[in-house]
């Protein structure tokens, strides 16, 4: 199964580790400094550049989601 993240991009179901709200999530240093070494080591992939609401954190890569947790959820299922 494949889960549609907006614009072009879907991926497995089966490589998400999780998903996460961007509001919420980048309040603790660890997942600022967590995303900022993603972003340097270029394993972060912008699904497209509007305000992002969430992330996947997939085996090898990172992806900058425009759509909320719930929607994401709610795809999945």
């Amino acid at each position: 199964m494949y889960l549609h993240l907006g614009g072009e991009t879907a991926i497995k179901s089966d490589k998400i580790i999780g998903i996460f709200d961007m509001d919420t999530s980048t309040v603790n240093k660890a997942t600022r400094d967590y995303l900022s070494k993603a972003e340097k080591d270029k394993r972060v992939i912008y699904v497209n550049y509007d305000l992002p609401k969430s992330f996947v954190v997939c085996n090898d890569k990172i992806y900058i989601c425009p759509l909320n947790t719930s929607t994401l959820l709610k795809r999945l299922s």
